[in-house]
């Protein structure tokens, strides 16, 4: 099926470019902040033991991240720029307090190296999204009840502790995320060609960052798992 951009004028084109660039943008803090308080308390064995030896603090920063991506996703087009710009900023430094144990797992190397690998396949996929005449709304969707299988055979696999199903998981969350990186780009295209006004791009300049982070982040983790080479 063909796709419509829904831009009728090069002021529109210009429009979605300079709202685009504000996504990418405002991602690429996102990241920054996440990894760079993620790297901090990994290198203090004071935070380390905190937040990481300590089940119960561990546990709840996880179930805090949970409640505010929920609250944020369901709200972000209702709330202030301000306050969606700082809620976003804010859970990406809440996630970086979590993340820190991929650098107590895995050698730094090979954090490295699947970080760019990461980079590189999420570029490609986020490019396809933005280039492509084919609407994607019906991948979206499948996708997406994809997502609530591999959630679901996750927490499964918690209590059997499958190394195969592990593996089967691991490579299904790459592969659900790199459809979703293009999805998830081609609905802020919608997105950006609906709205008016400044506060409204704001909106969706977060709105569309929250959402390829997480895409990036998801992407990074599985990936981890399969090329990360662990201490």
């Amino acid at each position: 099926m063909s796709y419509s951009p829904y831009l009728s004028s090069p002021t529109d084109v210009l429009r979605q470019q300079s709202v685009l660039t504000r996504v990418y943008a405002w991602m690429t803090a996102g990241l920054l902040t996440t990894g760079a308080i993620a790297m901090t308390v990994a290198n203090s064995s004071a935070l380390a033991g905190m937040i990481i030896g300590n089940p119960v603090i561990f546990f709840g920063l996880m179930i805090a991240e949970i409640a505010m991506v929920w609250v944020l996703s369901a709200n972000l087009m209702r709330l202030a720029p301000a306050v969606a710009t700082g809620m976003f900023l804010g859970y990406a430094a809440l996630n970086g307090l979590t993340l820190s144990v991929i650098f107590l797992a895995y050698t730094r190397a090979s954090i490295a190296s699947t970080f760019f690998i990461t980079a590189g396949t999420f570029a490609t996929m986020s490019l396809i999204g933005y280039t492509t005449k084919r609407d994607l709304t019906q991948l979206g969707g499948m996708l997406f009840m994809a997502l609530i299988g591999l959630i679901i055979a996750s927490v499964v696999n918690m209590f059997v502790a499958s190394s195969a199903l592990a593996w089967v998981i691991s490579y299904a969350g790459v592969l659900i995320f790199v459809g979703l990186t293009a999805y998830d780009t081609q609905k802020i295209k919608r997105m950006i060609a609906e709205v008016r006004g400044e506060d409204g791009e704001q909106r969706v300049a977060i709105y569309g960052a929250l959402n390829l982070y997480l895409d990036f982040i998801n992407l990074f983790l599985y990936m981890l798992r399969i090329l990360g080479n662990r201490r």
